[in-house]
């Protein structure tokens, strides 16, 4: 939203319209996520019972239990899927200095768009709930706001940040505008979700450095595969 806690989280993807089989071939704890993911985004986190996650996912209540201890620890990983990933290659494109700062926080843009438009439910809404507050969630919480300063480093290494040099307060507010931005487009996916997703992001990233002030060069930069 890595090497933390929320490494070893996966991306859900899209699950089945109908109901979930134990013969999916997906592993039983992979089931879960998928039928949590669809469960807590569609009809809410508060009314979604760890039985009904069982049976969305065809097994039952007490085979659940085998995998997650309830429905804290899957909404945990859950959240952490969404920002392992992009913490991942903000660590990555920390590393390179030798590319420009604009160009590495424009891919990391990009990349935490595709990862938050990517599957078919809304995972970042689950960031507003408030039992996200909770201890249990202090990894999540920890995972995102490491996220957080890596797009500030990035920043912090444009024409921006020489602009702001010593204004640490304005730095933070463009940051948090930016940072804000990416995690805020999964409103403007959901008014129109058959957007082509690449061409979104490319997009976003591209708005992204302009709220920032952030000059760039005329010609466009790769986007990663």
């Amino acid at each position: 939203m890595s090497g933390g806690a929320g490494e070893g989280a996966r991306r859900v993807g899209r699950p089945r319209a109908d109901q979930l089989r134990p013969d999916s071939g997906r592993p039983p704890r992979e089931e879960l996520l998928y039928a949590a993911a669809e469960l807590f985004t569609v009809q809410g986190y508060a009314a979604t019972t760890t039985r009904a996650v069982a049976e969305r996912a065809g097994m039952r209540q007490a085979t659940m239990y085998h995998y997650f201890g309830g429905k804290e620890e899957l909404l945990a990983e859950l959240l952490e899927s969404t920002v392992s990933p992009s913490l991942v290659l903000a660590r990555r494109l920390l590393t390179q200095e030798d590319r420009p700062a604009a160009e590495r926080l424009w891919e990391l843009c990009r990349s935490d768009v595709l990862l938050l438009c990517g599957g078919p439910y809304n995972l970042g809404a689950l960031y507003l709930l408030p039992e996200v507050g909770g201890s249990r969630f202090a990894p999540f919480r920890l995972m995102r706001l490491e996220l957080k300063d890596a797009y500030r480093t990035l920043l912090d290494g444009t024409d921006v940040g020489a602009e702001l040099s010593g204004d640490r307060a304005g730095l933070a507010l463009r940051n948090d505008l930016v940072f804000g931005l990416i995690e805020g487009v999964m409103l403007i996916h959901r008014a129109d979700p058959a957007r082509p997703v690449a061409a979104f992001a490319q997009a976003t990233a591209d708005a992204a450095l302009r709220v920032a002030g952030v000059r760039r060069p005329a010609s466009p930069w790769p986007a990663s595969p």
